[in-house]
């Protein structure tokens, strides 16, 4: 071998060696990058950091408020449509534009709220429980959102009477989708690297929100058409089950005899004025007659009292066939006094 092989062999194998060396770097690079990367993501989500608590509570705010609207349509077409309206408007084109202007202001308290009483406190048990027992954490955090749930269920019940069942149920129903979102939001940050800012969140909670409210409208429309959601339709009474005696609040009583006769106690009439304002309503004791009827296209009584005390005032016939209601609503129609009578049982 010559001195010039020797020579080009060297400077071959100083090139290798400059290449490995800048290789070495460019991985130390790649290391330090992703160690810078990890901490920033152990900051976002490590287990007793205040950053958790904020990150993972604005994210669950965000998706909570993201589903309330499509969940209070749903709740209206299934609801309002299904049950007797009883002749209350909603605001007219003021209304509309009142629920609007408001809506955007009013659903991030709202989710903020639902995050920090439900799903907050349904993360922090779905940890422990993740950390003692097998399992995968998004698991645990729907199943103690559901118990958390059934919980204020309970108090709703307590306090303000409240259908425990559909409480619990619809409670469990509105954890699912924060939970899940939580749980994408902590593998995405895993595999990517990349955690949501608090405002990048929200622009999402916005985009998924109108999603969400055109997926019930495109499903309860039809449904609502074809009759797959029945809507309400009052029970038919013929005079025999409508003679008997009617109550209501205040101590209000209704006597309708098969004769057609008709005693009255503390029963709200339509006021001798006729007037909307500022009182629609004459209480009446006494005697007088009824009659069955139509108004308006629902079935009713008309009654007709004696000596003086209000004028005639048709009750309109609402309830089920099980559990049937006379009921007028005085004055205005968009915030009137409703009045209802029922069996006693």
């Amino acid at each position: 071998m010559g001195w010039g092989d020797m020579q080009q062999g060297h400077m071959w194998q100083e090139h290798i060696q400059q290449e490995h060396i800048q290789q070495e770097h460019i991985q130390q690079e790649h290391i330090q990058q992703e160690h810078i990367q990890q901490e920033h993501i152990q900051q976002e989500h490590r287990p007793d950091g205040s950053t958790t608590v904020f990150a993972e509570l604005n994210t669950a705010a965000a998706i909570a408020a993201a589903q309330l609207p499509a969940a209070w349509l749903l709740w209206w077409v299934v609801e309002v449509t299904g049950s007797d309206d009883y002749g209350i408007g909603y605001g007219g084109a003021f209304g509309l534009v009142c629920l609007f202007l408001f809506v955007p202001l009013i659903l991030p308290v709202l989710g903020l709220l639902h995050a920090a009483a439900h799903i907050g406190p349904a993360g922090v048990l779905a940890r422990l429980a993740a950390g003692r027992l097998r399992g995968p954490r998004w698991a645990w955090h729907l199943l103690c959102a559901t118990a958390v749930g059934a919980v204020w269920a309970v108090l709703t019940a307590v306090l303000w009477g409240w259908p425990f069942l559909r409480t619990a149920a619809a409670l469990a129903a509105l954890g699912v989708l924060p939970v899940l979102g939580l749980a994408y939001g902590r593998g995405r940050a895993r595999a990517t690297g990349r955690v949501w800012g608090a405002w990048g969140v929200w622009l999402r909670s916005a985009l998924l929100s109108a999603a969400l409210f055109m997926l019930v409208i495109v499903v309860a429309v039809p449904a609502t058409v074809t009759g797959l959601i029945e809507e309400y339709e009052p029970p038919k009474l013929s005079a025999e089950r409508l003679a008997g005696v009617w109550r209501g609040e205040d101590g209000a009583v209704l006597r309708l005899h098969t004769g057609g006769r008709a005693e009255v106690s503390k029963l709200p009439a339509q006021a001798e004025s006729g007037d909307w304002y500022p009182d629609p309503i004459d209480v009446c004791d006494g005697t007088g007659n009824w009659s069955p009827g139509e108004h308006s296209g629902r079935d009713g009584v008309l009654v007709r009292l004696d000596g003086g005390c209000g004028r005639d005032t048709y009750w309109t016939i609402g309830g089920t066939e099980q559990e049937p209601e006379l009921f007028v609503l005085f004055g205005d129609p968009d915030a009137g006094d409703l009045r209802i009578l029922k069996r006693p049982s």
